[in-house]
Order: structure tokens, then C-alpha cells, then sequence
């Protein structure tokens, strides 16, 4: 095999082999340093003549100020080997130092450094060398192109030291184990201020993976073998490593895991694994808290309390269930969904959901001649009864693919008139996420959701209905500080005109609320209609639309890494095909990067009165990650 490398015409040199130069190690000790020279009582120290940098280098090989005479004295006498290896170390090797101290009976004496830098020494050439089984890996390759140090660049033995460790620490993750430097030198020329570096080394063979072995758990070993993501055999590489870890972590089986490579016990460049894992508790509930308030047609303040009771492992078979409770005025929710591992325990499994949801639609209001106005008497009221079952499959191309099959039957009075119609709705869902880091407030990423429902009277249902749904969220952060968050939100009920109002109001579109316009209240903006009650008094009543078409804006800066302030605009509304009238909210917010995830208090305002709902304003009270 013939070897890597890169080179540039040798000169006359002078060779440097090894030298004792801390400057990153000591780096942070010149801040301390500064910090404490003034109150010394040995000792005050300035230093002129050289660029920032060089001074904090300078500083940081001086070390601590002296706090006794014995020290001072061993200060002083190690000011001119210290300031010369602190110049060397940055490729000035033509320094000169002029001191000045002036000794006092009384208090701290003074010591002026007065440096001059000279001419640096610059890169002539490197020779970087490869051998073993890293020729044949690309990832050598890509660190090599991306290597920050290069002929014209000024000597710097930090950076040197640092492509050195780069590439230990490559080898390292990719499995070459017994690798080693054939050759690291520095070779100096100081008449001519010019430096050749040469990098050798020889990666030797690269391990593989042996055995994966678990322990400290009660499933079936199938089910932990599925979740490995490589085969026994593969290259060995950290990443691979990471995934595992991750792949368990994803489960929710476990408290703790530990992927532990035995380097120790390698045999025939075959790597085993031990796996030590820990059961999470069999059961936990969590507590999840939310509200808004504000001037909109439901002015009171509307909390939401949420209690999730989760068993993460109910059997050795990996089956887990997760119950939600959820209550609000008038909007209690119970949900409870069983979880069955197939052919994978991540990337296939069958969801059972049963679910007792009780809730509030649009604005109903009745006309009052003698104020000629509309006034508020309450909200579309529904309760639904739900049985479904999912099958989720995660894709090659890592899309997620589920298919349903939900029954559903909701009671609820429209017009006076009492509904109870039932839908058989089958279901098939696509949805990506991708994630610029995995933390719970991520600094970029893009979700997409795409959704088909469809009921037909043939199969049971009340009528035919086909439901098409949308939804995409963007985030990208620019400068650290500056974050955007961009959502959008269509869909469509493909039904018979004449048909709409057995169409259940969970099956249509509404809008408001902090998941689509915040500033109004949840799910009251939407069509509506006039219709004569028993007593002739006519009434209006939103009663959503076919067709949903919302969007937001955000953008965020980040005060502090934990806290950050917001502002937004969202626009868009609920609609029927000649009833759109679009809604545009304003506001801003303050939020909290917590442990758990974002807390976000936010203030909208509505700009726009529509015919059900007076310009409005709401406090929206989140919790949770936007991805």
C-alpha cells in the first residue's frame, strides 16, 4: 500500500523534537491570574510590547503571582525562560525581553516587561503520512482536507498539538486501537524563520465488532438483539456505539444503560460489547400544567392540568401502555393507548387507543333586537367515544409510515338539533422529523406531516368523508442568538354539501388557540351559520369549516442561554368554500429553557373583529418542545 502524504521542499534546519509548552492547559489560568495581580503583596506585573494574544500566553507561562519572598525570588529568576518559551510557543523565536523592576521597602515591588515579539516563523512544509487500514477509510480523507494548519501559517505548537490529538482521537472512534505515531517533529530553521512538520502514523489494523451481550433486564433477548444497529463483524466505530445507546434509550424501557466496549477482552481484532442496563420504574406519572386568559369570547380563564400515568414494560414481551388524563372546564379528556412491539420494537409497532373526549367548538350566540347585537351564550359542545387501532413503521429513508383504523362515534347538538352519528375511519399517515441536536430546544430542524382519512356508508360510517391534512414546522437558529420558528397548517374534508352537519365537530376545522392563532380563544374561530330556534329568536353558531389554512412566524433571541424573548404573528382561519375570512393576531412572549423543556408565556392580540368574535387578546401558558 502506498502511503498518504503531502510535502514541500526541505532547507537547512534545526530539529525540536519535544518541547514543554502548556498553552492551552494554561490559558484559563491567566484570567485568574489578571484577576488577582492587583492585590498581590509581592508582586505587580505589566506587560507591553505584543498583541493580546501573545500577552495571554506570556501570562498564562509566567503562572501565579507570588505570595512570599522565597517565591518572588524564583519568579524573577524564571521571568526570561518563561517569557522565551511563551514567544517559542506561538513561533516567535527571535524574542526579546527588556525588565524593569523597581524594588521597594514597602508594599508589592514592580516589574515591567517590556517584550519585543520579532519576526514569527512560518510553516514551509508538512508531511502528513498515513499507513495500515486507514488508507482505505474515507473519514481520513475528510479530516485530512479539513486540517486547520497549512503552509504560510505563522508556527503555533498549540495548533500542532491539536491536529496531533485530532487525528489520536479519529483513529480512536473508528477502531484503530494499536495505532501510533511512526513520526512527530517539528524541525525549525532560525535563520531562515521557517518550520517542516512531519506527521506519521500507522493506524494498524482496525477492530471489528464481536458479541453483543445485555444484562440487567427482563425482556426476551430477541427483542434487544433487533434493536443493535450493526452487525457482528462491522467495523467498529463510536458512532455506531452512540446509535445503540440510542436505539435502547428510545424504547423507554430503562433508567440507565451503559454500552461498555471490552478493549480488554479483544481476540482476533473481534470487539465484544456488554450492555449493562437498568429497569425503569414499573410505573410513573407525570403532571403537565397549561391555561390561557384574555378578552375573547370566552373571557374567563381557561386552565388545563394533564396527568400521564405510563408503564414502560408490562411484560417481557416489551408491551407498555400510557393513560392520559386531562382535565378542563367542560373539556375532560381520557385517552389510553397499548403499545405492542412487532417485527421491531421501534421502527414497527401496533397501537391500541381508547378514548373518552368531552369538548368545546366555535361561539354559539343569540340576536338581541334591542341592543341589535349578537350576544354570547356558550360553545358547541361534544363528546366523542373513540376505538382505533395503528400499526408504525419506521421506513428505510427514515420516514415514519402509520396505518389506522378508528371507530368513532360523537353526540352533540347543532341547530337544535341532537347528532350521534358514528365513523369508521381508515387512515394512512407520513411524517418526518429532522433535528439539528437531540435537546429538548433544538436550534434548527424540520418537521412534515401528511395525512388521508376516509369513511365511507358502504363500510358503516354516517356518510362519506375523505380527510386530507398538511402540517409543516421550520426552525433555524442564525448567530447563536437569533431563532425563527415558521408553522403551517392545511387541510381539507372532501364530503357531501348536503351532508356537512353529520360530519362530527371533531372531524372539522377550526382555528384559534396557541396551537394555531394565539390571541383568540381555543378552537372558536371557524364558519357559522343563522338559524331560527323553537321560539323564533335566531341564533349563530360557529360551526367549523371544510377547509383549514393557518400559518405563524416567530422569531426568538435568546437573552441568556435559558431565557429568551419572542415575537409573532400568525394568520389564516377555518373555512367553507365562500365563507373565508382571514384572522391576523399579533404579540410576544418570555420564555424559559427548563430542564423538562420550553415554558413559554405568550401575549396575543387579535387585529381583526369578525362577526362572532370582538378584537380579542389572550395570555397563552405552553409547555413543551416545538419539535
Amino acid at each position: 500500500m502506498k502511503p498518504h502524504h503531502r510535502d514541500i521542499k526541505v532547507q537547512r534546519f534545526l530539529q525540536i523534537t519535544s518541547l514543554p509548552f502548556r498553552l492551552h492547559l494554561l490559558v484559563g489560568l491567566s484570567l485568574v491570574t489578571s484577576g488577582t495581580m492587583a492585590a498581590d503583596n509581592f508582586l505587580t506585573l505589566s506587560v507591553n510590547g505584543v498583541d493580546e494574544a501573545l500577552k495571554r500566553n506570556i501570562l498564562a507561562h509566567l503562572g501565579a503571582m507570588p505570595d512570599s519572598e522565597v517565591q518572588r525570588r524564583a519568579f524573577l529568576f524564571n521571568v526570561e525562560d518563561n517569557v522565551s518559551t511563551a514567544l517559542e510557543s506561538m513561533g516567535y523565536y527571535h524574542g526579546e525581553v527588556e525588565e524593569q523592576l523597581v524594588e521597594k521597602d514597602k508594599g508589592p515591588w514592580e516589574l515591567k516587561l517590556t517584550v519585543k515579539a520579532g519576526e514569527p516563523v512560518k510553516i514551509q512544509w508538512i508531511d502528513i503520512n498515513f499507513s495500515g487500514e486507514m488508507l482505505d477509510d474515507r473519514a481520513f480523507d475528510k479530516w485530512l482536507a479539513e486540517v486547520n494548519i497549512k503552509p504560510g501559517d505563522t508556527l503555533n505548537h498549540g495548533v500542532y498539538s491539536d491536529v496531533k490529538s485530532q487525528l489520536v482521537t479519529l483513529a480512536l472512534a473508528r477502531g484503530y486501537f494499536d495505532g501510533e505515531f511512526t513520526e512527530s517533529q517539528i524541525k525549525i530553521n532560525r535563520d531562515l524563520n521557517t518550520a517542516q512538520i512531519s506527521l506519521h502514523f500507522n493506524s494498524g489494523v482496525r477492530y471489528h465488532f464481536g458479541q453483543v451481550s445485555f444484562e440487567g433486564h427482563s425482556l426476551e433477548p430477541d427483542i434487544l438483539t433487533k434493536l443493535i444497529p450493526f452487525k457482528e463483524d462491522a467495523a467498529y466505530s463510536t458512532r455506531r456505539v452512540s446509535a445503540l445507546n440510542r436505539q435502547l434509550l428510545d424504547t423507554g424501557y430503562f433508567a440507565n444503560i451503559k454500552v461498555i466496549p471490552q478493549i480488554d477482552q479483544t481476540k482476533d481484532n473481534q470487539l465484544p460489547v456488554k450492555v449493562e442496563l437498568t429497569d425503569k420504574a414499573s410505573h410513573s406519572i407525570e403532571l403537565g400544567l397549561g391555561g390561557d386568559i384574555g378578552q375573547s369570547a370566552d373571557k374567563t380563564f381557561d386552565p388545563r392540568v394533564r396527568v400521564t400515568w405510563r408503564t414502560p414494560q408490562i411484560n417481557k414481551y416489551g408491551h407498555s401502555q400510557e393513560t392520559s388524563l386531562e382535565w378542563s372546564p367542560d373539556r375532560p379528556k381520557f385517552l389510553t393507548t397499548y403499545t405492542i412491539p412487532l417485527t421491531h420494537p421501534l421502527d414497527d409497532q401496533l397501537k391500541i387507543r381508547l378514548g373518552l373526549l368531552r369538548d368545546k367548538y366555535g361561539v354559539t350566540q343569540i340576536y338581541e333586537p334591542e341592543n341589535r347585537d349578537f350576544r354570547n351564550t356558550g360553545q358547541l359542545e361534544s363528546t366523542k367515544y373513540l376505538l382505533g387501532l395503528l400499526r408504525q413503521q419506521r421506513l428505510d429513508n427514515q420516514w415514519l409510515m402509520s396505518y389506522s383504523l378508528d371507530a368513532v362515534s360523537e353526540e352533540y347538538t347543532q341547530s337544535d338539533i341532537d347528532y350521534s352519528p358514528s365513523f369508521y375511519l381508515a387512515g394512512i399517515n407520513f411524517s418526518k422529523t429532522t433535528r439539528g441536536d437531540n435537546s429538548l430546544d433544538p436550534k434548527s430542524g424540520f418537521r412534515q406531516i401528511y395525512s388521508l382519512d376516509y369513511a365511507d356508508p358502504y363500510l358503516g360510517s354516517e356518510t362519506r368523508l375523505a380527510r386530507l391534512q398538511a402540517k409543516f414546522k421550520w426552525i433555524d437558529t442564525f448567530f447563536d442568538n437569533h431563532r425563527i420558528v415558521a408553522r403551517m397548517d392545511l387541510a381539507a374534508n372532501l364530503a357531501n354539501e348536503n351532508e356537512l352537519a353529520f360530519i362530527p365537530p371533531s372531524l372539522r376545522y377550526f382555528a384559534g388557540g396557541d396551537q394555531t392563532i394565539r390571541g383568540y380563544g381555543y378552537q372558536e374561530l371557524g364558519p357559522y351559520l343563522d338559524y331560527l330556534d323553537a321560539d323564533g329568536k335566531v341564533n349563530r353558531e360557529v360551526i367549523g369549516g371544510r377547509y383549514l389554512m393557518v400559518g405563524s412566524l416567530e422569531y426568538q433571541y435568546y437573552v441568556t442561554p435559558t431565557w429568551r424573548v419572542a415575537t409573532f404573528v400568525d394568520a389564516g382561519n377555518a373555512f367553507d368554500n365562500n365563507q373565508f375570512e382571514p384572522v391576523v393576531s399579533v404579540g410576544g412572549g418570555i420564555h424559559w429553557i427548563s430542564p423538562i423543556g420550553p415554558i413559554k408565556l405568550d401575549l396575543g392580540v387579535g387585529l381583526k373583529e369578525t362577526d362572532t368574535i370582538d378584537r380579542s387578546w389572550r395570555i397563552h401558558l405552553t409547555m413543551g418542545t416545538e419539535l
